[in-house]
């Protein structure tokens, strides 16, 4: 924010970073972290959170566009950043806080087969349909096959077998490394407090839905319902209450939904979740 209003970077700096992280980091994390995955114990269920996360998402806040007749990108924006969340740069830490080493493991099978899967299929999805180009099946699939972090999904999948050479994984890991930092600098200069006149309303409704509403809804389903129980459960349904995702939002951006109201969902929730996580981890004591 000082950056921006001290002026010593260009305007289009988000932009660019934005482009980068698209391009090199996300795509790097992607091959490094995927490649040694090891899968175990209710997999299916923790995958499946993101995907149910993103689904009720599209569909609440399909409702809410209606409802209160909401600008096409705003309906886009906040599906997207009240349907993926932070489950990596915000989550893994707030996991290994809350629930020791032993809970990242389930943190990374929910982030790297849950959310970075939609993001890369259903976000690009999403975020086409609700700009203005309105692609159609073919051009859709293309962009979903052309998105650098799918392709890099698919290397990482194909390449499990093979082992990486050092070198090759201490340079994906300095690549990788550049993703949190840059997308917060990318976050903060897009950040004025002034966006909040104007966004208060669908501000309070994307975070509500996304902080509390989806995390209670996922927890009915899977604990009273279902009928999971044990740790890994505990950091699935941890996770699904985590603030919306900084890549989220960059994605909102590039497709020019909303991006103001985008950036606000990723700060102010990031913000909140401080102490929105510590009453769910309290909530989820007995399962």
């Amino acid at each position: 924010m000082l950056l921006h209003r001290y002026k010593r970077m260009p305007v289009n700096t988000p932009a660019v970073l934005n482009t980068f992280i698209i391009h090199v980091s996300l795509p790097a994390l992607t091959l490094l972290y995927l490649h040694d995955l090891k899968l175990s114990g209710n997999v299916g269920l923790m995958a499946a959170m993101a995907w149910l996360l993103f689904a009720l998402s599209a569909g609440f806040f399909w409702l809410v566009g209606r409802w209160l007749n909401l600008p096409r990108r705003t309906v886009g924006a906040l599906m997207l950043t009240g349907g993926l969340g932070n489950t990596s740069y915000v989550g893994l830490p707030m996991v290994e806080a809350y629930y020791g080493h032993q809970g990242l493991v389930s943190g990374i099978v929910v982030d790297q087969l849950g959310s970075f899967l939609v993001l890369s299929t259903l976000g690009i999805t999403v975020a086409g349909l609700y700009s203005s180009g309105r692609p159609g099946v073919a051009e859709m699939a293309k962009r979903i096959v052309l998105f650098p972090p799918f392709i890099a999904l698919v290397l990482a999948l194909l390449l499990i077998p093979v082992d990486y050479p050092e070198w090759l994984t201490v340079i994906l890991k300095r690549m990788g490394d550049t993703l949190a930092p840059l997308a917060l600098l990318a976050v903060g200069f897009q950040l004025h407090l002034g966006h909040l006149r104007g966004n208060g309303r669908n501000l309070a409704i994307g975070l509500a839905f996304k902080l509390v509403l989806a995390p209670l809804v996922l927890f009915l389903l899977y604990v009273p319902l279902l009928g999971a129980h044990g740790q890994a459960i505990q950091v699935t349904l941890f996770e699904a209450a985590m603030p919306p995702m900084i890549t989220a939002a960059i994605l909102a951006t590039e497709h020019d939904l909303d991006p103001h109201l985008a950036t606000l969902m990723v700060a102010v929730g990031l913000v909140i979740s401080f102490v929105s996580l510590t009453g769910w981890w309290w909530v989820m004591q007995g399962v």
